[in-house]
Order: C-alpha cells, then structure tokens, then sequence
C-alpha cells in the first residue's frame, strides 16, 4: 500500500524538482568570458563602422563587450534559441554597463527585437529594426534617463506605437561599473531597478506612467468640426460707453526735474570728471601719420573723488505726480462671451479595452548606439523568469567589481582632496541633487531646479574666485542643464555655493508650487546712476525681453570703454 503511494507520488517529486532546477536557470545569459565572435552578429549596413572589441573591463579580469571608437554607430545582435514569451509570467531584463571614460553625449541602452520575418538576415540589423523593448541609460545634452519604451500594437489599427516610461531615474555620473534592471509582472506592474535598488514602479496600463497612454482615449476631438466666425472668446472688452476725462494728460512726463533740490555744498562745476593721465608717456613706436594724433588716456579726476561732484550740476528726476500714461477705457465683461471653443468630442475609431499589455515575444537581443564616447562596456546580459535569479547574478558578477571600483575611487578622491575630505563630500551633494531632480511631482520644476541650484552655488563660489561667474555668466547657455552638475563636481568651490543653494532653490519652488508665482509690482523709483553692476541670479542666467536686451547692450558699452560715472545728480 504504502509502496503504491511512493510510486505516485514520485512522478509529483521528479516534477517539482524539474520545475525548481528549470526556475534557477536563465533564459538567456550572456557573461562575454569568451569571444563574441560566432555568437553575435556585426551589422553590415554602412552606417555601423563602431568596432567591438572583447575587452577586460579596466582593473579586472572580466571580460565584456566593448565600444572601443568615439563618434560612431554601432550595431550588434544575438538570435535566441527560442523567443521568450512576456505575457505569462514575471520576466526580468538585466544587463551590466560600465561608462570607463564617462559618457558626454550617447546611449548605452538594449532593444529587446521582436520577431522579423522569415527571410530577415541579422547582418540587416539597424534602427528600424522593430523592437519589443528598448531599456537602459541614454545621456546627451539635456537628455539624462534610463529609458523604457514599450511598441505595443494597437489592435483596431494594427499600428505599432512607442509608449515611453514617464519621469524615469537618471543615469549614474560615474564611470563605476552599474546593473540596470527591469522586472516586468504579470499584474502589468513593472520596476526600475539601478544597482539592485528600485528606482521606479509603474503600471503599463496607466496614463500617469506612459506617454502616450497604452489605452487610447474613449473620444478624440473632431478634426472636422470648425469654431464658428461669430465665436466670441473674449471675456473682457473695453468699455464702449467710457470717455476719457477732460483732467486726463496723456502728454504729462513719468519723472520731473526735483525742483527742491539743491546744489551740494562744495560742488566742483568747473572740475572735469576726468583728466589726461599725467603718467602716460607717449610710445616711442608711435607714428601721428598712421596711428593718428596722441592722446593720453583719461583717469577719473583725483579732486573729484574728495568733493560730493564734478561737472555742470543738474537736478535730479523724480516721479510727476500728474503722470497718469496713456488712457484706456477700463474692461468690462463681455455681454456676447462664449468661453474658449473647442472642438466637440467625438468616439475615437482607435480604441480598445485592455486587461494587460499584448507584449510581442522577445526573439532577439540587439545593442544598436550612436555614441560620442568610447570605453562603454557592457556584461552579464541577463533574460531570467525569477527575480532570484537576476539578484544572484547580480550578487556574484557585479557587486565584488563595483565595491574594488568604489575603492578605488574613493582612494583616489582621498588623495586628489587632501585631508579634507572634500572631494567624498561632493559626492554626497551631488547624490542629493540628482535625487532632488528625480522626485516625480518636481518633475516639471527638474531644469529649473538644477539651473537655479547651478547659478546659486556658482555665485556663492564668487567669494573664492570672483571671475568664475563672470565667466559662467558667459559661457552658461552653451552647457546643458546635466553638465552644469558635472562641472560643478570637479570644482570645490561650486559644491561649497550648492550646499547653500539647495535649501534656498527648493523652499522656492515648493512656495510658488503652493501659493503661485504672482509679484506685487514694485513703485517705480527715482533713476539714481550706480558705479558698478551688482552680480546677481537673473544677470548670471541671461534675460529676456527688449527691457532686458537693451539693458545688456548697455553693459557690453560700458565693459568695451569704462568710464568714471557721473554724480550730478546725487
């Protein structure tokens, strides 16, 4: 009897042994140890002349697949055994990216290829090769992010469409080894993980997740439906029945001369505000026929600077106060307003219902770059059906490399810091900045934020070295937003101007989030002339406008030939 029930059982025992020895293996698992030659596939389209190379990564004995050329395209791919299926179960993708000279402008990403068509030959392997995923770190210019775009099909048009990941984690700004994973769940949850450590949660099915939604909109406005011609979307208009008053000058000026004022007690009138140096000698090479006639260089007169001014004395200007501007008849509600017009809504033709995204199968692995860096190194590519297995791999290929490359670094920033530990400390500023930038609902706020931190910290810096900003000042527009933070990283004294500034930047934002951005207008005040311009925020980030243009063509006339201000109207 009980032999019976051992013989039954015993199919149960082999199965659920196959099915735990099948769950620990991988789908697909690439470490690179041996030459990628035979397995993988080299684009030969024209535009793919990046050469790969099977490299050890720099101070290790691991070998990976490597980008080895600066500004160029790169294209490779490896065919799977089988397609893996995305619709069941948990599917984890991982793949190992170490920048080894850091990366100023390119992808370092993976696209996940659907299945192609019979007669499709992997040498054709390019960018429109259509993919299932694309997941992994691109960086240029502005662009910093870890991508996840999806080409899910929609089912009415049977169009393909890329939906991609809304407010994803930024890329690492090392050049240590990183592990990017996403885990795709059965109950349409995926997760970003970078280093193991969750960095995003999003649902495939939500709107608030994806860009543009996987569900298409139940109604769409009617392209064919037109505002009418008697559409009145104004909601003020002036007063037909206001009349200007007989007291209203329009002529009368801003600002008068101040006729109470009075001519400071030792005046110098007949003292000019500058004189000829009478240090200057005239050079023994010049020649009056083709340099012109000599003049000695203007200094500010020395007698000046005693007496309260120099010069034919003018009374100051102050507010008219029977300046009133140009007359306009005040607004009033308009009696025809009809709101804003908008097109009437109408039943979208590409709408569908979904319960969970109808991923295409995974048939092959592709890496298809166009990168301005060299030195990109990629490993342990991973395709798993449990997260057990991805985080083992993990724990055994990744993490020993990256604590000897950390270090390293870390050695390395102790020696180039000193005994001060300053180069560690930036680092931690910097961390909390990128963090700062990747919180979802500052996300619309993320340019501003870094830009305005950046400016802050660089005029805080002004107290160790003053020219920097006024270089800055010049150079900001030509930096992108994410290498403003790069080049702060490698200057002490910028990193000493952001730990002031981020407090300031981010108790900004939330306030103007919270309660708007409206300003009083300020009075209008006198014009008094100043000596020097004063160093501030909006001048280090440039202006806008015809005020503020006009104002900075005054500043590059007054920096190509300084001259000594005049004080008549103190």
């Amino acid at each position: 009897m009980a032999g019976g029930r051992a013989l039954l059982l015993l199919p149960l025992l082999l199965s659920a042994l196959l099915v735990q020895i099948r769950a620990s293996d991988p789908l697909f698992y690439e470490p690179f140890d041996e030459s990628f030659e035979g397995k993988w596939v080299v684009s030969g389209k024209d535009d793919y002349k990046g050469l790969w190379k099977h490299e050890k990564s720099d101070g290790h004995e691991d070998y990976g697949l490597l980008v080895s050329e600066k500004a160029k395209k790169y294209a490779i791919i490896k065919e799977l055994d089988e397609p893996v299926t995305l619709k069941d179960g948990t599917v984890v993708l991982q793949f190992e990216v170490r920048l080894q000279n850091g990366l100023e402008c390119g992808g370092a990403y993976i696209k996940y290829i659907r299945p192609q068509d019979a007669a499709w030959d992997a040498k054709e392997f390019d960018n429109d090769t259509p993919y299932t995923i694309m997941f992994g770190p691109d960086k240029c210019g502005s662009t910093n992010k870890v991508h996840f775009i999806l080409k899910h099909k929609n089912p009415k048009t049977g169009k393909y469409v890329e939906h991609h990941l809304k407010f994803p984690p930024s890329v690492p700004y090392d050049k240590l080894s990183h592990v990017y994973t996403a885990i795709l769940k059965p109950d349409n949850e995926v997760r970003i993980l970078v280093d193991g450590e969750e960095k995003k949660k999003a649902n495939f099915l939500s709107a608030d997740d994806f860009e543009p939604a996987l569900i298409p909109s139940k109604t769409i406005p009617d392209p064919d439906d037109k505002k009418p011609e008697d559409w009145d979307e104004r909601a003020k208009i002036p007063d037909p029945d206001a009349v200007k008053p007989d007291d209203w000058d329009e002529d009368a000026p801003m600002e008068i001369e101040d006729e109470e004022a009075t001519k400071p007690e030792g005046w110098l009138d007949d003292e000019p505000e500058e004189i000829d140096d009478p240090e200057a000698i005239k050079p023994e090479d010049w020649d009056d026929e083709e340099d012109g006639e000599w003049e000695a260089p203007k200094i500010d007169n020395p007698k000046c600077e005693e007496a309260p001014g120099c010069g034919e004395w003018k009374r100051p200007m102050k507010q008219n106060p029977a300046y009133k501007g140009k007359w306009h008849a005040p607004l009033i509600d308009n009696p025809n307003y009809k709101g804003i017009w908008k097109p009437q809504e109408i039943p979208n033709p590409e709408y569908f219902e979904l319960d969970k995204p109808d991923f295409d199968p995974i048939a092959a692995i592709g890496i298809e770059i166009w990168t301005m860096q060299d030195g990109i190194l990629f490993d342990n590519i991973l395709i798993a059906d449990d997260e057990k297995v991805a985080t083992s791999i993990l724990e055994k290929t990744w993490k020993p490399k990256y604590e000897v490359e950390k270090e390293k670094e870390k050695a390395e920033e102790a020696a180039a810091a000193g005994a001060d530990g300053l180069s560690e400390f930036q680092k931690k500023i910097f961390d909390v900045l990128y963090k700062i930038a990747d919180i979802p609902f500052l996300e619309p706020y993320k340019t501003k934020i870094i830009v305005r931190i950046s400016i802050l910290a660089l005029t805080c810096a002004t107290a160790v070295d003053y020219s920097l900003l006024y270089l800055w000042k010049i150079t900001l527009p030509l930096f992108p937003v994410q290498d403003v933070i790069e080049k702060g990283e490698k200057q002490p004294n910028i990193t000493i101007g952001i730990v002031v500034s981020i407090v300031v930047v981010l108790v900004t934002v939330l306030f103007k989030i919270l309660f708007g951005s409206k300003k009083p207008v300020a009075p209008v005040k006198p014009v008094a002339e100043v000596k020097k311009p004063k160093t501030n925020e909006s001048d280090a980030a440039g202006s806008s406008g015809d005020k503020e243009d006009e104002k900075e063509e005054e500043e590059k006339e007054e920096a190509a030939a300084p001259r000594r201000r005049s004080r008549r109207e103190t």
